[in-house]
């Protein structure tokens, strides 16, 4: 990336450079060398040529490297760069976030270079990161993004849930128990702290209260888990044609059993995080002794905090839950056991559900993702799990 900012900033300024000395100086060239004008412009057509050749080398390498180059930004670069003003402001902007990211990831690394003999976050338990709803946590993309190599880079050890992408809590929770099983009898380890995002919360409580994980389970912590349930799922789900939700979930049910779900069931995953569902759920699983239940939560400050789709279900549980989100929890509702406060940043853009987990793998000024993890993990380490 620096590579391309360094080719990009050094052929540019050359170009303009040796543009106008040309035209400063080409009528004396010529004059006094005996050079043709032709030939003399095409030695400028030529040297301006190679480089915007090298100009457009370093732009696509800023354009496809950079993490904090929003789509939005990479689209108006793509398509508007021929534009006269509007080019120069939008690459301006590029060309400084480039810096900030280069800046913010050389320190990251100084960090992690210090404290890597002390392996801050080789827990005494081995760290199970469970996914939420509507995603595979180990196909095409790692659903937590740039976090799990920062956390074994200080010396964690991780797995992951490996359960469907949507079905209800129970069979979810049965999965994880099979995978729990699995990494103590390889490992030998007795117990796993458990890292959980959205209905991995969920599925992650009935397997430790209703499926004997209890004994395995040393930690319970979940981050942007609805405990209370979605009030604004429950009343799209009144709303809307049964037909239609039917549809949708054939449809949903028919791509995810192309990507290795055996048997994906939209509706029973959607339908266990209704509200009332959620209310029943709560009195029938009550926290096991001897385990450490703590919760984080995110909030959005706007819709327009978070891309497709969580800038439009942000106001659709504003209006229907009536409070602060990530554009799909409720604050109180993520609240669960030891609450370790809400994570946002000032001004106007907030941590969405998807930020939370760096889900775009996108650094956002004021919360470094990656250290509140490793944080995150050193507590349970510094606190003996």
């Amino acid at each position: 990336m620096m590579g391309g900012y360094e080719l990009f900033m050094t052929s540019a300024w050359l170009s303009v450079a040796i543009l106008g000395l040309y035209l400063v100086y080409l009528p004396h060239i010529i004059s006094t060398t005996g050079v043709s004008a032709p030939r003399a412009l095409w030695s400028i057509a030529l040297t301006l040529l190679l480089l915007f050749l090298l100009l457009a080398n370093g732009f696509f390498r800023i354009v496809f490297t950079s993490t904090r180059l929003r789509l939005a930004l990479r689209v108006l670069l793509i398509c508007l760069w021929w534009c006269p003003v509007v080019n120069f402001f939008l690459l301006w902007r590029a060309c400084a976030l480039v810096k900030a990211e280069y800046r913010f990831d050389l320190a990251k690394q100084e960090c992690n270079a210090l404290r890597k003999e002390n392996e801050v976050c080789a827990t005494r338990y081995p760290i199970l990161l469970v996914h939420g709803i509507f995603f595979r946590d180990w196909q095409l993309i790692n659903y937590w993004g740039r976090i799990p190599k920062e956390l074994t880079r200080n010396g964690a050890v991780l797995y992951y849930g490996e359960q469907q992408s949507s079905a209800a809590v129970a069979e979810s929770a049965a999965e994880l128990r099979d995978q729990i099983q699995k990494i103590i009898a390889e490992t030998g380890c007795g117990k796993v702290n458990i890292i959980a995002h959205s209905k991995g919360g969920l599925d992650s409580r009935y397997a430790i209260s209703h499926l004997g994980m209890d004994r395995y389970v040393a930690s319970l912590t979940t981050i942007n888990t609805p405990h209370r349930g979605c009030v604004f799922a429950q009343e799209l789900m009144d709303r809307l044609p049964a037909s239609l939700v039917r549809w949708i979930g054939i449809r949903y049910n028919a791509i995810f059993q192309k990507l290795g779900d055996l048997s994906p069931n939209f509706i029973a995953g959607v339908t266990d995080l209704r509200a009332d569902a959620c209310a029943r759920f709560n009195e029938d699983t009550p926290d096991r002794p001897g385990i450490l239940y703590q919760s984080v939560m995110s909030t959005m400050r706007k819709a327009g905090s978070a891309p497709f789709p969580l800038n439009l279900t942000y106001p659709l549980v504003k209006k229907y839950d009536r409070e602060a989100n990530d554009g799909l929890v409720t604050l109180s509702s993520a609240k669960w056991g030891d609450f370790l406060g809400n994570q946002t940043v000032s001004g106007r853009r907030g941590i969405s559900h998807g930020d939370i987990i760096d889900l775009m793998r996108e650094d956002i000024d004021g919360f470094d993702v990656r250290e509140f993890y490793v944080s995150l993990v050193k507590d349970l380490k510094d606190r003996g799990y």
